[in-house]
């Protein structure tokens, strides 16, 4: 059946390859990102013309997940297009490396802003309408590191990639009442066909940048790229993501999987995870609410 979904962060990475492999499976994709006439003007462009070969329907939509008049504004024209949101991707993120010191309060408060934050923004703009509806489905793009091997130099990314799974535990429990389900993609480390390493950098900290160049922290961009190279496979492929998020939106209600693990380096993500979840849901049990693991069906 055709669901009308919002993926944001579509630009490039998980998001792109979701939201073409969404549109190919038959669903009017709404691919949102910033600067549409401008610095991403040339992805519209792309999206478009491929849409159009591919005979899908694949839209693009401006959407500054940082603002929340502009999440309003986009959902409000995708609700004025189609009358309805079925699905919900969250998938908008960015990544830096260094040591944990050098990073400024304001950076890492950048850093949650834009892979925390925005979940809420867009939450608050969506939800209203698939309450409304009695049905929806979010899906969430995590991260092995919330629950598996972690190497050093990425702090802030792995501290906010914790934050929005825990938020996205939450999300799940609360709304299984309104019928809408959850479901949370945890990638591995995938070091080609996504932006993560491509766009990540050390913190601009001109005052101390030369505490950070010498001494134990001394090539520690080296060492964060050697440790990748160490465990991720050269094979690893990156379409497999936007290939198990496919599966889940095709699967019925009351069919899809809580968690989905897609990783390459086998980093224990799947066996943290499983032990969080399981005490989690004991929780719920001894307090009597145990229904909220089940979404109800309300459509």
């Amino acid at each position: 059946m055709r669901k009308i979904i919002i993926v944001t962060g579509a630009s490039s990475g998980f998001g792109r390859l979701s939201a073409e492999a969404l549109a190919r499976a038959g669903h009017t994709v709404y691919a949102s990102m910033r600067n549409t006439t401008g610095r991403n003007a040339p992805v519209v462009e792309q999206m478009a013309a491929w849409s159009k070969e591919n005979a899908v329907d694949l839209r693009t939509v401006e959407m500054d997940v940082q603002s929340q008049d502009s999440v309003d504004a986009a959902v409000a024209n995708v609700i004025a297009d189609t009358g309805r949101v079925d699905v919900l991707m969250h998938n908008a993120g960015h990544m830096a490396f260094g040591p944990a010191e050098a990073f400024t309060p304001e950076q890492y408060a950048h850093l949650y802003d834009v892979n925390v934050l925005s979940t809420q923004r867009v939450n608050r703009a969506v939800l209203p309408h698939m309450r409304q509806q009695g049905q929806g489905l979010l899906v969430w793009v995590s991260s092995s590191s919330s629950a598996g091997g972690t190497p050093p130099y990425l702090a802030p990314y792995f501290a906010a990639k914790a934050a929005m799974d825990a938020i996205a535990v939450q999300y799940a429990r609360e709304l299984s009442r309104w019928g809408i389900e959850t479901s949370i993609i945890v990638p591995g480390a995938f070091t080609s066909g996504t932006n993560h390493f491509a766009h990540a950098g050390v913190p601009a900290d001109a005052g101390r940048a030369g505490e950070y160049d010498a001494g134990p922290y001394a090539g520690f961009g080296e060492q964060v790229q050697k440790a990748f190279a160490e465990i991720v496979p050269p094979d690893a492929d990156v379409g497999l993501v936007a290939e198990a998020i496919v599966d889940v939106v095709a699967k019925p209600f009351g069919k899809r999987p809580f968690r989905v693990h897609i990783d390459p380096t086998q980093d224990g993500a799947d066996l943290g995870f499983a032990v969080l979840d399981r005490v989690r849901a004991e929780m719920l049990h001894r307090v009597g609410l145990s229904d909220l693991l089940t979404p109800r069906n309300v459509g």
